[in-house]
C-alpha cells in the first residue's frame, strides 16, 4: 500500500478513536497495562531477549524469575516496564527534552549497567548487520542537542506518524548510548505518538527482518522504506486500539 494512502487510512481511524473519547479511567488503566506487557515483550524480543510474552508478564507483574532464562533478560523486562511508565507520565506534555531521553535510558538500563545508564557513550560502537558507523562519541552532546531541537520543528511540520518515524530513525543513526539504543528509539517513537493522541505502536518480532532491512536502507540513503514500514505498524496499532475500545465501551 502506498505511503499517502496509509496515512489517509490512519487519519480516518484516528477520527473514530477521538469520537470515542474520553474513555473511562478504568478502561484507560487496563489498556495501559495491556500495552506495557505487549510493548515490553516485543521491543525486547526484537533485540534477542528470550522471554516469551507470558513470561514477560510474570516477571513484570509477579516479580518472579523464569528458570533457565538469563538474568539480563529479566532485567531488560523490568527496566523496559519502568521506562514505559515514564513515557506514560510524559504523554500529557507537548515537548520532549534531552533530559527525558536520558531518563528513558537510565530507567531501562540501570539494572543492567548502572554506570552507563542515562549517559552518552564515550567509546565507539559497531552496529551488527550493517556497515554504518555511528558518529564519534565526542560529537554526541552537540548531535543530541540538535536532535532535540529538531523534534520541536518536526512536531510543527510533519504528520504525527512521520514525526514519530523520523524521531526513531534519526535517534538510531546517532546511536548515543553504548547499548539499548533500539529500545530507547522505540520508546521515544511511542512517546511522540502518545503525545499526539495515538496509541502505542508495537513492532512484533515476526517482522524483525523487515524492520532491520528498512533501517539498513536509511544507511544507504533511502529513508522511504522505513517511513512505509512505520506507517504500516501505526496503522495496525490504530486498528487494534479501535477494536479494543469498541469491544469494551
Amino acid at each position: 500500500m502506498k505511503y499517502n494512502s496509509m496515512v489517509t487510512q490512519i487519519d480516518e481511524l484516528k477520527v473514530q478513536i477521538d469520537q470515542a473519547r474520553p474513555l473511562p479511567d478504568t478502561l484507560l488503566k487496563q489498556i495501559r497495562e495491556y500495552y506495557r506487557i505487549g510493548f515490553t515483550y516485543s521491543s525486547n524480543a526484537v533485540e534477542g531477549n528470550t522471554l516469551s510474552e507470558s513470561e514477560t508478564k510474570v516477571v513484570i507483574e509477579n516479580g518472579l524469575t523464569i528458570a533457565g532464562k538469563p538474568l539480563k533478560d529479566h532485567m531488560e523486562a523490568v527496566g523496559h516496564s519502568e521506562a514505559y511508565s515514564h513515557i506514560c507520565r510524559l504523554a500529557g506534555s507537548a515537548k520532549i527534552a534531552e533530559q527525558d531521553i536520558l531518563k528513558l535510558h537510565q530507567l531501562f538500563y540501570q539494572k543492567i549497567d548502572a554506570e552507563s545508564a542515562g549517559r552518552y557513550r564515550d567509546v565507539g560502537v559497531v552496529i551488527t548487520g550493517t556497515d554504518y558507523i555511528p558518529p564519534d562519541s565526542k560529537k554526541l552532546p552537540h548531535l543530541m542537542q540538535k536532535f532535540v531541537k529538531n523534534l520541536g520543528t518536526w512536531r510543527d511540520k510533519l504528520h504525527p506518524m512521520e514525526f514519530a518515524a523520523r524521531a526513531h530513525l534519526e535517534f538510531v543513526m546517532i546511536h548515543p548510548f553504548v547499548d539499548g539504543n533500539g529500545r530507547v528509539a522505540r520508546l521515544l517513537m511511542n512517546l511522540v505518538l502518545l503525545q499526539q493522541g495515538y496509541p502505542v505502536t508495537v513492532i512484533p518480532p515476526v517482522v524483525r527482518a523487515d524492520y532491520i532491512e528498512a533501517l539498513v536502507k536509511k544507511n544507504q540513503g533511502d529513508e522511504q522504506p522505513f517511513l512505509n514500514f512505520i506507517s504500516c505498524m501505526v496503522y495496525e496499532a490504530v486498528k487494534d486500539y479501535l477494536r479494543i475500545i469498541k469491544k469494551a465501551v
